[in-house]
């Protein structure tokens, strides 16, 4: 009887930390569900609306691939950034990927993926006076608009450039150079590379000096095992092709880092 007790208590507890292990598993939860829930903003070339309504872009298409490894679908919300990690938190969302800055800060707060691509924070400014910024130096005295909690802002502060009107997306402080209500806008290059210049929406801007050097990884909530997930995922698709097959589409390839 009491080895009969004994096994019993054995599978009992056995059962529990398996519940308790999976309660505990974000890549559980998500498959749980059936749906992996990706936190963006609308940033091209990373995140943005085709002509059909849909999500496209380098971090768009690489979502849909990593949600299909899992066997779920995927669903696009639009955060406000600078709320990402309450988002992340409250479970309306299960990962930031949208060009994201790995900070300390971020890395600190989320379970963050390895870098997937290299960036930087540039200075966007009117075409006819772009010659006269170009060097940190010369932009000192510069209006910024600069997305609100983004990496752009921290680059800013961080080298005490005061005059800033705060925004709510990177094409909001495009948006307010092209209509002359700031000098300039502080935004990722490869956003920059996409949206301003010869043959785009902006054709009276361009981007001039880089403030920093940065990496792209994608976030979850602390302690997440989906970012291992993740990082196996990538491995592979770097290794088949995958990732620079997309990269490509986009034309981020030669900002894509090895796995």
């Amino acid at each position: 009887m009491k080895r009969i007790f004994a096994v019993l208590l054995a599978l009992v507890l056995c059962f529990s930390a398996v519940c308790l292990a999976e309660a505990n598993s974000d890549l559980a939860y998500v498959k749980g569900k059936g749906k992996l829930i990706v936190g963006i903003t609308d940033f091209a070339p990373m995140d943005y609306k085709n002509d059909n309504g849909e999500w496209i872009g380098f971090d768009a298409d690489m979502a849909k691939a990593f949600a299909a490894s899992l066997g779920v679908e995927v669903e696009f919300i639009e955060i406000d950034w600078d709320n990402k990690i309450m988002e992340l938190d409250n479970k309306f969302i299960d990962v930031v990927w949208n060009g994201m800055t790995l900070t300390e800060d971020v890395k600190a707060a989320m379970e963050c993926s390895n870098a997937y691509a290299n960036n930087a924070q540039v200075v966007v400014v009117p075409v006819n006076v772009a010659e006269k910024y170009q060097t940190v130096e010369s932009v000192a005295g510069l209006t910024f608009a600069v997305e609100n909690g983004s990496a752009g802002e921290e680059v800013i502060e961080g080298l005490g450039f005061a005059n800033k009107t705060e925004v709510a997306t990177q094409a909001d402080a495009v948006m307010e150079v092209s209509a002359g209500t700031s000098d300039a806008a502080v935004i990722d290059s490869l956003m920059a590379a996409a949206m301003v210049g010869e043959g785009t929406s902006y054709a009276n801007l361009t981007y001039t000096v880089p403030l920093n050097s940065e990496e792209y990884g994608a976030g979850f909530r602390k302690g997440s095992d989906l970012a291992a997930a993740l990082n196996e995922f990538m491995a592979g698709a770097y290794a088949d092709g995958t990732m620079q097959k997309i990269a490509e589409t986009y034309g981020v390839q030669a900002a894509i880092i090895a796995q």
